[in-house]
């Protein structure tokens, strides 16, 4: 069966999407899923190509026993469109952003990343960059409730997968 490969994308690949990676990988580890995915995060900028996870963002996810440090900020790539059958947009920005990009015949492949998780009432997920701690955690609650709907909306869908 042919992996379902999933792009996390947010603006510089340090906070958001490298969180929503990590998160997600969790969730399908504890499921026993990872053989039937292959996740990614980049950003839609090259501000930090290359850099680690925003340190805070390590802390935060770390509490919740997840691993940041091995992810590596990268830049969108026009080969991630056709590549990836699912690209998750943080923010109305980074979806504008994917959108203007992206060839016509992908654009079906860009979602909002919340939109996973009506029951939250928010589109988007805020960028916790310049703000404090609780903007990291406020993220991964977040990010947390969109895989799992994300997860439970592909087990409901033709992508069948098991847990």
């Amino acid at each position: 069966m042919e992996k379902i490969k999933v792009l996390f994308v947010c603006m510089g690949n340090i906070c958001r999407s490298p969180t929503a990676e990590g998160v997600f990988v969790k969730l399908i580890k504890e499921r026993a899923l990872e053989s039937s995915f292959r996740v990614d995060s980049a950003g839609t900028h090259a501000y930090h190509e290359g850099e680690v996870p925003d340190s805070r963002s390590q802390q935060a996810a770390l509490l919740r026993d997840i691993k940041l440090a091995h992810i590596r900020a990268r830049k969108v790539v026009m080969g991630d469109f056709e590549d990836f059958d699912f690209l998750m947009a943080m923010d109305e920005d980074n979806y504008a952003v994917l959108m203007k990009a992206c060839p016509e015949q992908y654009k079906t492949k860009i979602h909002y990343f919340l939109d996973y998780a009506p029951h939250l009432g928010v589109r988007e997920v805020p960028d916790p960059y310049y703000g404090g701690g609780y903007g990291f955690e406020r993220v991964l609650d977040l990010v947390e409730e969109a895989s799992l709907g994300f997860l439970d909306s592909l087990k409901a869908s033709r992508l069948k997968i098991s847990s």
